[in-house]
């Protein structure tokens, strides 16, 4: 078996950013919308934030605004507006960067990769053909084309309509 190592990775797993006690999807503002903590839309049961160790750019990550573990910890009302949320975010990332495609996902556990197991939230990657290349494998880099914060303003205009 071939090991591939991420060290990179190792920032997000002991983020200092994070204090104990405190959850990355509950941020400390009842603003809707804060650049500070890369809040893109905050309300009715939901939030998104862009990950701050992004794939890729544009790299979201929604979660409902209760702090749940596991999908089945949902209220039909919780589960709903997460779905709508996902899909307007989604549409929001097609009008704005123009992918080819998606990955969408939710890790459940720890076991099953979810870095932060104890509340639900879903990443929803932009993709572009060949939009990784040897960089990340053979140099241990990772190539985001546009800066974070570029791309939280970017985005920020058409969130606050949908909200």
């Amino acid at each position: 078996m071939n090991t591939l190592w991420t060290p990179w990775r190792m920032e997000h797993i002991v983020s200092p950013d994070q204090e104990p006690g405190t959850c990355l999807f509950e941020p400390p503002t009842s603003q809707a919308h804060a650049k500070e903590f890369l809040l893109l839309h905050q309300g009715g049961g939901v939030v998104i934030l862009l990950n701050r160790f992004p794939y890729t750019n544009g790299h979201l990550l929604v979660a409902p605004a209760r702090h749940v573990p596991c999908i089945t910890d949902l209220n039909e009302e919780e589960s709903e507006k997460l779905m709508s949320w996902l899909r307007k975010a989604t549409a929001i990332l097609k009008q704005v960067l123009v992918p080819d495609g998606f990955n969408i996902g939710l890790n459940l556990g720890s076991d099953a990769g979810a870095g932060i197991d104890d509340h639900i939230h879903f990443h929803i990657v932009p993709r572009w053909q060949g939009d990784h290349n040897f960089m990340t494998v053979v140099s241990e880099i990772r190539t985001i084309p546009q800066h974070i914060e570029h791309t939280f303003d970017t985005l920020l205009p058409l969130f606050t309509k949908e909200s």
